[in-house]
């Protein structure tokens, strides 16, 4: 069932470093870096918003053609990916949404915007139809993340708070493996995990998605507070430049991600589904007309309101917009 559409601003106003699961390199000798190439180490989740442009930058040889070395490391959330970040143990990382207020915090910077993503639903298992049907209930949700955010959006859309439900903080391979054992009775997530979850359950029942929320959420590029300023500057490039040939060529880029993932076509391809890209162009205008910095706002103003940013800070503490828009002249 779905809720009325309103604009995201609109509803606003109303871990120990896990191990990676998989790793690769863009390089057969492990992304060890040739004479004169700076080796980079790239986080990132394994679904299309996270690994599309790693897969088209491997495939176009855009790392060797700015004088870079990649290796890449899985991670099942942004947050796991910032602490890394604030370790040492990586360079750069996705994150979706939910982890904005991660930068905005001050513990990593926000490179470049990746795509607008509409993939985050609350589910539950088939008999509740409403998200008043959870209330007293198990809901799962891995913390910090988009799938928490949707889940807060939710509930205050319905007039409920997180007390209301009883929360299950766990990360979200175990979201699925205990929502498909009937262990909770709902939770905040995100396609594709849920078609992996319908699988077990094919009647579970969305009871709010972003998309019915409405507004813009914003997956991003991020990297160390301290990372060098040349290699930076790469990196934006490369990403701008893997952004565009994602942009002329949806089909292919499918193709190059359910590779690097080694899953189905058929599986990135619905998960695509609910990705909005945008040209780096667009992305330019939009950070230098303020529109980015409106999607940050609104994100860090929300985060406020849950209590997990003090303060919302401005967008240009924490996105390196001027770095963007330079590597694209």
């Amino acid at each position: 069932m779905s809720m009325p559409r309103r604009t995201f601003l609109a509803s606003l106003s109303a871990t120990a470093l896990a191990l990676s699961v998989s790793a690769c390199s863009s390089d057969e000798d492990g992304g060890s870096g040739g004479s004169g190439t700076t080796t980079i180490r790239f986080g990132y989740i394994a679904d299309y918003n996270g690994a599309s442009l790693l897969a088209i930058a491997d495939d176009q040889g855009l790392w060797k053609k700015h004088g870079l070395s990649a290796s890449y490391k899985t991670f099942v959330n942004g947050p796991i990916q910032i602490q890394a970040l604030g370790s040492g143990d990586l360079d750069y990382g996705y994150i979706g949404p939910g982890a904005i207020w991660l930068p905005a915090s001050g513990k990593a910077k926000i490179v470049a915007i990746d795509t607008l993503t509409y993939a985050d639903r609350v589910i539950a298992k088939p008999g509740i139809t409403s998200m008043a049907g959870l209330k007293g209930k198990k809901v799962g949700v891995p913390e910090g993340t988009s799938g928490e955010m949707i889940l807060n959006l939710a509930l205050r859309e319905a007039g409920m708070t997180m007390d209301d439900i009883e929360k299950v903080a766990m990360d979200a391979p175990t979201v699925v493996s205990a929502f498909s054992a009937g262990q909770i009775d709902g939770a905040g997530i995100n396609y594709p995990l849920i078609d992996t979850i319908k699988q077990k359950v094919p009647d579970l029942v969305e009871l709010a998605s972003a998309e019915d929320i409405g507004g813009s959420f914003p997956t991003a590029f991020v990297s160390g507070e301290k990372t060098d300023a040349t290699a930076r500057a790469k990196v934006v490039k490369v990403l701008q430049e893997a952004n565009d040939w994602r942009a002329a060529n949806p089909a292919a880029s499918v193709k190059l991600t359910a590779k690097l993932l080694k899953v189905s076509e058929d599986k990135v391809e619905a998960d695509a589904s609910h990705v909005k890209t945008l040209t780096t162009a667009e992305l330019v205008a939009r950070t230098e007309d303020g529109t980015v910095a409106e999607w940050l706002d609104g994100m860090t103003e929300f985060f406020v309101s849950t209590g997990q940013l003090k303060k919302a800070p401005s967008a240009d503490t924490f996105y390196t917009g001027d770095v963007y828009t330079k590597a694209a002249s």
